[in-house]
């Protein structure tokens, strides 16, 4: 079927161009195909593209499996040939593998890219056609990969007057080609624009002796942990040890340093450490890449005791602040640049449109939005996931909207994006940005799925607009997006009792001391490293009727300051409306008087509990996922747990005086129970 020799096609190329041969064999494509052999590259062109209406031949799939990136030019009688569309079924079950590294790039070929998503226009007289002459097998495959590739990412040749000469296109084709195949870039995120010039420069950085200590300074969101993991990934394999420590100000602050020390010097020595073990000598034989990200203290970079690290080891350390790394002992300090206009416009295309061109009709609106944005790359793929398959129109109103801001600033961009959220959606949001940051992605689920009507759709369409994150099975969000949502929640009354999320531990201590909450609370969150001390009146939760959410905790090395609950009243109501109750040190004898039905999640670590409820209160526990009462050294009894029936997971670590879990005579087999620990 194709002209090549038998000894080519065997040979492994670089690039398979697929077309439909009839509509741009003898102009766009030949072009294209000269211009990528003009570079050097080996490129697998069937020149006869003859329609026989039989199965893709060997010689074409071997082509396809040998190559490392294929071209498909997606012209308007594309998907009339059946070799176009088995060869493009061969592409995409190559796609789908997550080992196959294989690169696609689509180009519409003076098409709408909508059009081939939802399989529209001509293609679908084209489908419909195939449909009497093809199994049903052959047709599912077939449309499914077309419409996966109609949502790729590629360019968008419209032709026209307007539009741009197609010899520009083939040469940002070839450009963008010859980076993909780099065995440098490919080693990275596909989404990484415009850090090539930068990472090249800290790569250089690295390979110098007397550089020890890399400082990466910028602002917010101007792609600190992107270039900091790009430089990671590609060094590491250089190195006997490496580690990268994302947000180690939060998890310091969490753990404690002295817990993460041990947790993280563990990783690096391969073995489990006691406080007092003589690990200098064993890291001064070792060569170590560490990252640590987003340091907002001097000490932060020298608590795992880097000094002791041996020869050619490297530390690479992000910051917002310089005066944080000049004191720390950076040897150099790189300060992360804003993308030019060209990166930001093809990092705004590319989630604005999927495309990695702009199109013709976009092209003035889109300067706006990019100019909007004074490269920051938080801010366009922000920007561009909110405008995704919005109309000029709606295009024009956004502009509008951020005239009116007056002052262009970073955070009237990022507020933007909430406004095409509905109400589920922007109070999910708020709640992470609030309450739950950096908890484990299945247990906010189950907690907000008990409050929200879809609470789990909403959560994949905040992440698919980079307003959320997932990383290790945590949700997460960038902290300039954390600082937004409670930014949101201050500006709701300049009296905290009138807000409906409390953080701030000033504000909590004001709320809870002076019986000052009303109905408009809805999540409280204290951070007890923060309060020297916290005192609760009896009805400091009486008028709260919406309280959906108590997280008082403490970090592990902290647990035994029972101190700060010292002279408490001996009880407390809790209201009804509750769905996750964490209270580290629980200063009462018990839960008796608040209602469960609603409560998901129950954790009371180191509390001061005798016993959960009363043996005569009748519970609904239908909701109740978990429950820890780990280290309540008081608690001798768990009555009446025979209505939860959705219990998953028990834990009772550490519980010396607990004698009876549950009376045995009313309880019914809990069958959704799949953890269940004593001790």
């Amino acid at each position: 079927m194709a002209s090549s020799s038998s000894s080519s096609r065997q040979m492994k190329h670089q690039v398979f161009l697929s077309f439909r041969g009839e509509d741009t064999r003898l102009n766009f494509t030949v072009h294209l195909l000269q211009a990528l052999k003009d570079k050097g590259l080996n490129v697998f062109f069937d020149e006869e593209k003859l329609e026989k209406g039989e199965e893709l031949s060997h010689a074409l799939s071997q082509a396809i499996a040998a190559s490392d990136l294929s071209i498909l030019v997606l012209s308007k009688d594309y998907a009339s040939s059946q070799s176009c569309l088995a060869e493009l079924s061969d592409i995409m079950d190559r796609k789908r593998k997550p080992t196959d590294k294989h690169i696609v790039l689509p180009i519409f070929y003076h098409v709408d890219p909508s059009d081939v998503r939802n399989i529209g226009g001509t293609f679908k007289t084209s489908f419909e056609e195939h449909e009497s002459k093809r199994p049903i097998e052959d047709m599912k495959r077939w449309k499914v990969a077309f419409a996966e590739i109609g949502a790729s990412k590629g360019w968008h040749i419209e032709g026209g007057k307007s539009d741009r000469f197609e010899t520009e296109y083939i040469k940002d084709v070839v450009e963008y080609v010859l980076k993909k195949l780099n065995s440098n870039c490919r080693s990275v995120s596909e989404e990484l624009v415009g850090i090539d010039d930068q990472k090249k420069k800290l790569l250089v950085l690295i390979e110098q002796a007397g550089i020890h200590v890399i400082g990466l300074w910028g602002m917010s969101g101007i792609g600190k942990t992107t270039l900091a993991d790009a430089v990671y990934k590609e060094v590491s394999p250089k190195f006997e040890c490496s580690l990268f420590l994302q947000n180690i100000s939060e998890k310091i602050k969490k753990q404690g340093s002295e817990s993460l020390r041990n947790e993280l010097l563990s990783k690096l020595l391969n073995n489990t450490l006691s406080i007092g073990y003589p690990y200098h000598e064993r890291l001064n034989n070792k060569k170590i890449l560490l990252v640590f990200d987003d340091v907002t203290d001097p000490d932060q970079m020298d608590f795992v005791g880097v000094k002791y690290f041996g020869p050619g080891s490297k530390i690479i350390v992000t910051s917002r602040d310089i005066q944080v790394l000049r004191n720390g002992g950076a040897n150099h300090i790189h300060e992360v640049k804003k993308l030019n206009m060209n990166d930001s416009f093809q990092l705004f295309s590319t989630y604005a449109f999927q495309l990695l061109n702009l199109p013709v009709d976009f092209k003035y609106l889109s300067f706006k939005f990019v100019e909007y944005a004074q490269g920051n790359p938080l801010a366009l793929k922000v920007l561009g996931l909110k405008l995704y398959t919005k109309s000029i129109k709606e295009w024009k109103s956004e502009v509008t909207k951020l005239k009116q801001c007056g002052e262009i600033k970073l955070s009237h961009i990022l507020k933007s994006s909430l406004d095409g959220l509905d109400e589920i959606e922007k109070n999910i949001f708020l709640d992470v940005a609030c309450i739950f940051k950096g908890q484990h992605l299945n247990y906010v689920e189950k907690i907000l799925s008990n409050y929200y009507k879809g609470a789990r759709c909403g959560i994949s369409k905040l992440v698919g607009k980079c307003l959320l994150e997932v990383k290790y099975e945590s949700i997460s969000m960038h902290g300039m997006l954390e600082e937004m949502g409670k930014d949101i929640v201050m500006q709701e009354s300049e009296y905290p009792g009138k807000r409906s999320r409390l953080w701030n531990c000033k504000d909590v201590e004001e709320v809870i001391s002076y019986d000052k909450g009303t109905d408009l609370i809805k999540g409280i969150k204290v951070d007890m490293t923060e309060v020297d001390s916290l005192q609760f009146c009896a009805t400091a939760f009486e008028k709260m009727h919406k309280l959906r959410y108590i997280n008082i905790s403490f970090p592990k090395k902290m647990l035994w300051l029972k101190k700060l609950y010292a002279n408490q009243v001996e009880s407390i109501s809790l209201p009804d409306e509750l769905r996750f109750l964490r209270w580290d040190v629980y200063p009462f004898k018990s839960l008796s008087g608040f209602n469960p039905k609603n409560l998901v999640v129950l954790k009371l670590l180191h509390g001061n509990m005798e016993q959960l409820w009363n043996e005569d209160d009748d519970m609904n526990l239908t909701n109740l996922r978990e429950i820890d009462v780990s280290y309540c050294k008081n608690l001798r009894k768990m009555h009446n747990l025979s209505s939860a029936i959705n219990l998953e997971l028990l834990r009772c670590i550490g519980c010396e005086s607990l004698v009876e879990l549950w009376n045995e005579d009313d309880h019914i087999e809990l069958i959704n129970l799949r953890k269940f620990t004593i001790g």
